[in-house]
């Protein structure tokens, strides 16, 4: 059960980095449609995430990183802040339709857009109940909630502790850091990301590793994806 609720934990993870991040907010891969709307469908369920909803949070984020205007900064917050307060100021900035208008003109819906119950982030409750038929209404609801922190808390600490904790390769305030690459499908690179948004690959030296690179490289070689040129020179 547990290993189970791990596994589903880690393909939501993938998924953001690979669908919402990578692929979404920065255009550096381009998924087939079918492939894009699983991914999407995913997430609906056992996040509640609506992809334009952080997409728009995301690319406000780029726009005025670490200064005034980023939505959560722990230069700006505090780093304990932002770590234990990430979920509430996401959801603080997606009610700003503003920010939702100006971050994601370039938004087409697809299919799961186009389903009610997924519009405003109610999917998750479907996955409640996909947990509560595997589980029982117990110990699905506990293995949901457990889902539910630890997906939060991943996310949070790349928003935190990414910004201030780890090693830089690059002249910008985010940091490194491995072991929270390891568990979040490589947004740990996140000093690389920063100095390259639109890069699918985020592990730029041979020591790092982005997890998520080589789904990424098995969907290209079977036609599933397409990972836009990158006009930049690796790190020595």
């Amino acid at each position: 059960m547990f290993l189970i609720t791990i596994g589903i934990l880690q393909v939501s993870v993938f998924l953001t980095t690979i669908y919402l991040h990578r692929a979404m907010c920065h255009r550096g891969i381009e998924l087939n449609p079918i492939v894009a709307n699983l991914m999407h469908l995913q997430l609906s369920l056992f996040t509640g995430i609506v992809p334009r909803q952080w997409v728009a949070v995301h690319r406000k984020h780029h726009h005025f990183s670490d200064r005034e205007g980023d939505p959560h900064s722990p230069y700006l917050l505090g780093l304990w802040h932002v770590f234990f307060g990430n979920f509430f100021l996401y959801r603080t900035e997606i009610r700003n339709q503003a920010t939702i208008r100006k971050y994601t003109p370039d938004h087409r819906p697809d299919l799961i857009d186009r389903l009610p119950v997924f519009k405003h982030g109610y999917g998750a409750y479907l996955g409640l109940g996909v947990f509560m038929l595997m589980f029982g209404w117990a110990w699905g609801l506990a293995m949901w909630g457990f889902h539910v922190v630890a997906y939060i808390l991943l996310n949070a600490s790349i928003n935190s502790i990414c910004h201030m904790i780890g090693y830089r390769n690059y002249d910008n305030l985010a940091t490194n850091h491995q072991l929270i690459a390891l568990l979040t499908g490589g947004e740990g690179l996140h000093n690389n990301h920063h100095e390259y948004p639109s890069s699918a690959k985020f592990a730029l030296r041979a020591r790092e590793i982005d997890p998520a690179w080589p789904v990424i490289w098995t969907l290209e070689r079977f036609g599933l994806a397409r990972v836009k040129e990158e006009p930049i020179a690796k790190a020595a």
